[in-house]
């Protein structure tokens, strides 16, 4: 350290110095650049004039004298007249970078009372639209995002934990009521362990299912050129069920595990909620007009209401036929980690129910070459 005082340190930290420094700098600038200007005009005009003046030149220029001595005086009180402005700016540049500063002010104290029990509020910035209610009105998306966020990780932690101490309920019961019977056979012990397995095992299939979720959520860890037509191939329904599939072409550009989840899900589903006799599944694999690869599956199915489709893909929904609902078929979470594999990879997913029952599930994922080329 030298002992110097970095000029760092002397550089103004409040907004409204910086606009009142830049205001007054401004003011000086181009102050001192008009008086210059003029004085030059009044210089040159004082020198045409007195080089003009009659006489033979032997003889001193009175007139000359004077206006030499009025020049000198023009420049100290213009001197005097600049530096009075210049002190008088850096007032009125407090002032009026206060009054630009007070929107920006009312939405930071906004902003400091808003946290995440009170989402709900809002800036709501009235006025012009400048950019300071640009700003306030792209706050209050985010704001507006967070609030759904948050109100659907709420509710996601409510249904895992609904969907948990479900299977646990069952356990504790068919413990308790084993306990209870002291005279309790081989046979009835076994099934009791049987059940209690089964819900073991439940348990485990849904916490694997939120692990896969989170994951999708989180991205791909890796990326490898895939085909969709292999990975469909190989998850194509087995025998029970009419299957039409027409299989071309489709690589995609992403983790070969989430694909394969993300097929998995979508083929079981289309299987799971079909109708129990003549029941039908048709895929489709390929590349759109604009390069795009995709996925399309159809089945035949419960009626689902078409302004209800999109809840599909939120966690544990279950959408259909109310027996559908009372039997708890799948875990409720398939639909949704397609969903975020799908996001995950940059593509988009969509749902179409059919007015007659069923559901046509159809997805398009980045071109390998964008892909390629943004990583």
């Amino acid at each position: 350290m030298n002992g110097r005082i970095p000029w760092r340190s002397w550089r103004p930290r409040g907004i409204r110095w910086r606009l009142t420094f830049l205001y007054s700098a401004l003011f000086t600038v181009t102050g001192g650049l008009l008086l210059g200007f003029t004085c030059f005009l009044a210089a040159s005009g004082q020198g045409g004039a007195t080089s003009g003046s009659g006489g033979s030149g032997d003889g001193p220029v009175p007139g000359g004298a004077v206006r030499a001595d009025q020049m000198r005086r023009l420049l100290i009180e213009a001197g005097v007249a600049f530096a009075v402005m210049v002190v008088l700016s850096v007032a009125l540049g407090w002032l009026m970078a206060g009054r630009v500063l007070v929107p920006l002010r009312t939405m930071t104290a906004a902003a400091r009372r808003i946290s995440a029990d009170n989402l709900h509020e809002r800036l709501a910035v009235t006025g012009p639209e400048d950019e300071l209610k640009a700003m306030a009105d792209t706050v209050d998306g985010v704001l507006a995002r967070l609030e759904d966020a948050f109100e659907a990780q709420k509710l996601f932690v409510a249904n895992a934990s609904h969907e948990l101490r479900t299977p646990l309920t069952l356990q504790q019961a068919v413990v308790d009521v084993t306990l209870a019977d002291p005279d309790a056979s081989v046979e009835a012990l076994r099934a009791a362990l049987l059940r209690v397995r089964a819900a073991g095992q439940e348990q485990e299939r849904l916490i694997e299912a939120l692990l896969t979720l989170a994951r999708s959520q989180r991205g791909p860890e890796r990326r490898e050129l895939v085909d969709l037509a292999q990975v469909v191939q190989a998850w194509l329904p087995p025998a029970g069920v009419r299957v039409a599939a027409r299989l071309e072409h489709a690589p995609v550009y992403g983790d070969p595990q989430l694909i394969e989840r993300l097929v998995a899900n979508l083929t079981d589903n289309a299987v799971r909620h079909n109708l129990p006799e003549d029941g039908w599944v048709r895929v489709w694999t390929g590349v759109d007009a604009a390069g795009r690869p995709g996925l399309r599956i159809a089945n035949s199915g419960p009626v689902i209401p078409a302004d209800r489709a999109a809840e599909l893909f939120r966690p544990f929904r279950r959408l259909g036929a109310e027996d559908r609902v009372r039997k708890r078929d799948g875990l409720g979470l398939g639909m949704s980690i397609a969903a975020a594999v799908v996001a995950a990879h940059g593509g988009r997913v969509r749902a179409h129910p059919h007015p007659t029952g069923g559901l046509t599930v159809e997805l398009a994922l980045p071109p390998v070459t964008a892909v390629v080329t943004r990583c």
